[in-house]
């Protein structure tokens, strides 16, 4: 039951993010910061996408991927198809990772430590939403101020 949920939510939010940055009008907007906006919404885009591969893909699945943090914030004037795109192609992660995770797994530790300690999936993914959700609010946030 859990596993369906996490599907469930983890879909709608991701789907969310992708509405957010095709409501921009342009995409050099996705990339404007001011002086109160420290992350642009590209590269909050950047960083999620980084952070479901890294969480989902590399740690969960094993898929081989590479997280470069540093470039998520670092990066800019990605197009927003591109960005869409990778969201996408994270939703694919996430989807494919949440629905082959067995009872045992999601009920186990998660192979990394979650800020030095050790954590049950089940508590490690309900934290990453948790995460999304929070960086999806933020851009929603800069669509609305930048708009």
């Amino acid at each position: 039951m859990l596993k369906e949920v996490l599907l469930e939510i983890y879909e709608r939010e991701i789907e969310k993010l992708k509405n957010e940055i095709n409501q921009y009008p342009d995409d050099e907007k996705v990339w404007l910061v001011r002086n109160e906006i420290s992350n642009s919404a590209g590269n909050l885009a950047l960083h999620l996408v980084g952070n479901l591969n890294h969480f989902f893909g590399a740690v969960l699945d094993e898929n081989g991927y590479v997280r470069d943090r540093p470039s998520e914030f670092s990066r800019s004037h990605v197009p927003r198809a591109e960005l869409v795109e990778q969201v996408e192609a994270a939703k694919e992660v996430v989807r494919s990772t949440i629905t082959n995770l067995s009872a045992e797994a999601l009920a186990g530790n998660y192979p990394e430590e979650f800020n030095g300690e050790t954590v049950k999936t089940d508590f490690m993914l309900v934290s990453l939403l948790t995460h999304l959700s929070y960086h999806l609010g933020q851009i929603n946030y800069h669509r609305r101020l930048i708009g």
